[in-house]
């Protein structure tokens, strides 16, 4: 009897050996191997002579650009965050309250279907319509209410939109699954109570809510903020960015090191924000046990 979990024990240690494996090779090995070439004078690999350096951490330091672009970066995840989360939440409270099986089947493929064409596509989709010779600055002038194409492309604006759209789904589908768990017993209590559909939405639905909220903007700021295609795209290098200056550093200067500090200060980033999350969440939580 008593060698039956130490064989469970090893049981499970074997299926999940596999994946510890897999995430190892795939993400801790390539983190590690980032943060070394960070600090190291060169590429080992070409480089004879490579010593240990903090030289790319103080050119970031020292230079206020860098800090323009990653205020830059951390700008445009919060402004798509944002914009998500406004389209997203009513779209997804409607997926997870609508009654008719087909017409959450039809909500569902309308959210899923742009996931469907790739990342390049859409953005082209989204220069064709964005452009001064677009397809709004061409109809806002057809219909005479604007005399000049309107800039909406090459500016944080066009990027925004062109992300908003890519990453609306994720929010969506994070929202939706939360939202649909919150028993409507408790909105409709709240109604027979007195309390306006508004009031119930406020004070019962979102405080509910608030774990997806946190998680789905925590997904697309995340997405937003490591983006390269669309700020390319759409910002035609007029608007830099910390992936995009990544890119440079590797292919235009072939400063790998500075790229993986560059990259490193983009994962610090990322895992501050996931602290932030767990410690809001922690707190919702708490809040939500002790009431």
């Amino acid at each position: 009897m008593s060698l039956a979990p130490a064989i469970r024990m090893n049981g499970l240690a074997f299926f999940i050996l596999p994946s510890a494996l897999l995430f190892a090779l795939f993400f801790f090995l390539p983190i590690g191997l980032m943060a070394v070439m960070s600090l190291l004078t060169g590429n080992p690999v070409v480089a004879p002579n490579v010593a240990f350096t903090t030289r790319h951490y103080a050119r970031i330091a020292d230079d206020p650009y860098y800090f323009e672009v990653i205020w830059t970066t951390i700008r445009i995840g919060l402004w798509t965050t944002l914009a998500a989360l406004a389209i997203g939440y009513p779209l997804a409270h409607w997926m997870a309250r609508i009654k008719s099986r087909a017409g959450h089947a039809l909500l569902l493929m309308a959210v899923l279907a742009p996931m469907l064409t790739g990342i390049v596509v859409r953005t082209f989709a989204w220069m064709a319509l964005l452009s001064d010779k677009g397809v709004i600055n061409q109809t806002l002038q057809s219909l005479g209410l604007v005399s000049q194409p309107l800039k909406l492309m090459y500016n944080e604006t066009g990027i925004v939109i062109g992300l908003v759209h890519i990453y609306v789904p994720f929010m969506v589908l994070t929202l939706t699954g939360v939202i649909g768990r919150i028993d409507e017993r408790l909105e409709q209590a709240a109604e027979n109570l007195g309390a306006s559909p508004l009031r119930t939405f406020l004070e019962v639905t979102l405080p509910l809510s608030l774990p997806g909220i946190l998680a789905g903007s925590l997904l697309v700021f995340a997405l937003a903020i490591s983006a390269y295609v669309t700020p390319i795209l759409l910002g035609g290098f007029q608007i830099m960015t910390l992936p995009i200056l990544i890119y440079q550093q590797i292919s235009a200067n072939f400063n790998i090191g500075f790229a993986a500090a560059l990259g490193m200060v983009l994962l610090l980033v990322s895992f501050v924000l996931v602290v932030a999350y767990n410690h809001v969440l922690g707190r919702v939580s708490g809040q939500r046990d002790l009431q």
